[in-house]
């Protein structure tokens, strides 16, 4: 099993003939996401590269039964184009737009309280993976493999270092999921916790935080009551105060936010706090037993490079 994304996602991309959203789509196909349609106002009743192509989201749900959208357009119609989805009755909503306007995810939040369901991945994310079946953004597949281990982080770059680094171990990953970095998203790591949680084929966890916020100290609290065994990871250590590191969200004010404060919470609630990429494929080995991690009958991990980006 995995977590948001499965073989029977049916998946619309927003923004299906611009540069970016044209590149993905052709990613994601290469390694099997059943991608049924793209969205491109004014490019209704055409094809692009094999994607039939519509002019609202509404009519790419009612003609293709889509129930998953990747969002590929530029930062000043993102919000107009979560909230479209939302109303055409899209389940799983992944915007991968940078920069979109803080006010502007104000007014996304306050809409989507009207449709509790929908899940909004993003923005400033890189979407959601599960190796070998299917993907929404832009995570390479090549560096993934099935498995046991459960990601979700705040930061693309350091989601790649870890899967890399869990792949060329034996250590597959179930679901990989990038929240994103901005003040304002969608999903928590809380809220992905509690997804993993219900997931039989994930066991363990690794969590990538960074400065900025309190989510991490939430997730630290939510996993010291949970049965995955994970390992924590917080990037902006030696970050100044005040000063914007990356990401809009990444940011320390006064004692809130900081680096330290988010490492105390997890080792206050017995979480494992790795300071590189190899201690974290060492604690979850060290859980293992050492031992590559396989699923039941059935499950075969390609090796790395055997799936296309």
């Amino acid at each position: 099993m995995s977590i948001l994304l499965d073989e029977q996602s049916r998946v619309i991309v927003q923004g299906i003939t611009g540069r970016e959203g044209s590149f993905h789509t052709g990613q994601a196909r290469a390694m099997g996401t059943k991608v049924v349609g793209g969205v491109t106002p004014g490019r209704g009743g055409s094809d692009h590269e094999g994607v039939p192509v519509f002019n609202t989201v509404a009519e790419a749900v009612r003609k293709t039964g889509a129930n998953a959208s990747a969002i590929f357009v530029p930062p000043p119609y993102a919000a107009d184009a979560i909230m479209e989805a939302a109303a055409a009755g899209i389940g799983l909503i992944v915007c991968i737009t940078e920069g979109v306007p803080i006010q502007d995810m104000i007014r996304v939040k306050d809409y989507l309280r009207a449709y509790p369901d929908i899940r909004l991945i993003g923005p400033n994310c890189p979407g959601i993976l599960t190796p070998g079946v299917a993907k929404i953004g832009i995570i390479p597949a090549r560096i993934a493999s099935p498995g046991r281990v459960g990601i979700v982080a705040r930061s693309g770059t350091l989601t790649y270092e870890a899967m890399a680094a869990l792949t060329a171990a034996g250590l597959g990953q179930s679901t990989v999921v990038g929240i994103g970095g901005d003040p304002i998203n969608g999903t928590s790591f809380v809220d992905v916790i509690r997804l993993f949680e219900k997931d039989p084929q994930t066991s363990h966890l690794v969590l990538i935080g960074e400065i900025g916020g309190s989510d991490e100290e939430k997730a630290a609290t939510a996993l010291a009551k949970s049965r995955l065994k994970a390992v924590a990871f917080i990037s902006g250590r030696t970050a100044p105060e005040g000063k914007r590191m990356g990401h809009a969200g990444a940011i320390v004010s006064g004692k809130t936010g900081s680096a330290a404060s988010k490492v105390k919470a997890f080792e206050a609630a017995g979480i494992n706090v790795a300071e590189t990429m190899d201690e974290i494929v060492a604690a979850l080995s060290s859980s293992l037993n050492g031992q590559i991690q396989q699923l039941a009958a059935g499950l075969q991990r390609p090796q790395v490079g055997q799936v296309q980006t």
